[in-house]
């Protein structure tokens, strides 16, 4: 097992996070708030969502500024959350528009349609329907063309974009107005279906970092563990791309030869895995402060508003809210796509370390701006789409063995442990078929028949 080390920054913190200005925007199309729905039907949590430790707990308190035991609350709030919505957007097929969370614990769920006669159905689920003018969809249809145009157009003044679903638009973050309205003519996309948040942040990426454990690249650069990950029989970690390019060599915080990157993919995406030799073994452990440790029990994807907490060697523990999935983000070296972008801090000596959400793996820190004394805005690669990319398990509390995780379609439709699922994936397993409400990637002591806040039977 790796130790703890000591921060060593060689790069200067981080600008402080500006302040954002949100032009005036076209408004979305919408319907008047509903009713506050009555008592919420009972709904399965998604495993080990209550063994969240006080470190945690107390780190959200301080960041989300909540009182003693909101934040408890809000973790299985949002646990429920996820699957209410996950059998919302199944039942709402291309009507679906996106679904978040809001409030102190997280207590409502907003599901986002563009029909209302299907308000009936989101509040029978405990939800606030939200009737919008665009489906998910659309709106992601929008940002690949913003996407295809960063390829051929200069973004260093446009240097954010995503989907935001709680606005029902897509959204470009711009040094400027005029940046702005330059990169949407030059996607062919209609000024009204884009918003712009002016801003003078320019994110870059956190390379000289730490995010649970240091390790060093080539004796030179220093970055972070993110999450043990096996493949086969071979035992390595998770961490961000740009740390490290395949071939490279790594020693650990105590300077002992640990192993080498298999793969790495930077800019596009910010993920790469590092094989460790056999004087290091993979556990299911992340870092918290004052040496406690939080064991990993999957990594089930949070909605949109849900709380998120962050490892790291120089800042410690911090927490925050996901702001949005499925953001571009423009640094220096080029533009990596499908981060997540949140609310919580970062400064030098955090990057590549892991974003948990309790005890469920969201991903790993790639860059940002700002810094912990005066705020910032943090992105982080989801460890789910590395997983699959690369074809790693995720080490994790429930895994009782180290499974391959095959991502290809040899084993056909059915459910397969160590594979990653995507929200509405149907699979079969002892002959009764099940669909996806949460993605995540599947653990080999949790079949579909056995968690159903992740599989729902159809």
């Amino acid at each position: 097992m790796v130790g703890r080390h000591a921060a060593r920054s060689r790069r200067a913190a981080l600008t402080a996070l500006g302040a954002l200005v949100l032009t005036a925007l076209p408004s979305a199309a919408s319907a008047a708030p509903p009713p506050a729905p009555g008592p919420r039907p009972a709904v399965a949590r998604t495993p080990d969502t209550a063994n969240a430790p006080a470190r945690m707990l107390s780190a959200m308190e301080r960041d989300l500024k909540l009182a003693p035991g909101q934040a408890e609350a809000r973790l299985a709030n949002e646990a429920e959350a996820g699957t209410r919505a996950g059998m919302l957007r199944n039942t709402l097929g291309d009507r679906f528009a996106g679904a978040w969370v809001s409030g102190a614990t997280s207590a409502e769920l907003t599901v986002a349609t563009t029909d209302a006669a299907d308000t009936a159905a989101i509040e029978a689920q405990g939800a606030k329907a939200a009737v919008v003018g665009r489906n998910l969809a659309e709106l992601r249809a929008v940002k690949e063309k913003l996407d295809a145009a960063a390829v051929r157009t200069r973004t260093r003044q446009t240097p954010v974009w995503y989907v935001d679903v709680r606005t029902n638009r897509v959204t470009v973050q711009a040094t400027a107005q005029s940046a702005a309205a330059a990169f949407v003519r030059a996607a062919g996309v209609p000024a009204e279906d884009v918003g712009v948040r002016v801003s003078p942040d320019q994110p870059r990426v956190l390379e000289d970092l730490v995010g649970g454990d240091a390790y060093y690249i080539n004796d030179q650069a220093r970055c972070s563990i993110g999450f043990s990950v096996t493949k086969d029989d071979q035992q390595g970690f998770a961490t961000a791309g740009h740390c490290g390019e395949p071939g490279a060599t790594t020693t650990g915080f105590n300077e002992a030869d640990q192993g080498t990157f298999q793969a790495s993919t930077f800019p596009g995406k910010d993920m790469a895995w590092v094989g460790v030799n056999s004087g290091w073994t993979a556990t299911p452990d992340v870092k918290a402060q004052n040496g406690e440790k939080i064991q990993l029990a999957g990594s089930v994807e949070a909605l949109v508003g849900a709380s998120v907490c962050r490892s790291g060697s120089t800042t410690g523990w911090h927490c925050g809210t996901i702001q949005q999935h499925d953001t571009s983000v423009t640094y220096p070296e080029g533009t990596v796509d499908g981060l997540t972008e949140t609310t919580v801090c970062a400064e030098p000596g955090d990057s590549g370390g892991p974003f948990v959400s309790g005890t469920q793996a969201q991903g790993t820190t790639s860059g940002g701006s700002g810094d912990c004394t005066n705020g910032g805005t943090t992105f982080y690669q989801p460890v789910n789409p590395l997983l699959s990319d690369f074809g790693l398990t995720l080490k994790t509390t429930s895994a009782a063995t180290q499974t391959p995780a095959p991502q290809d379609n040899a084993a056909g439709d059915a459910w397969t442990a160590g594979r990653v699922y995507e929200v509405g994936t149907t699979v079969s397993f002892d002959g009764v078929r099940y669909r996806c409400l949460q993605s995540h990637q599947a653990q080999g002591a949790g079949s579909p028949a056995s968690t159903p806040a992740l599989w729902q039977r159809v």
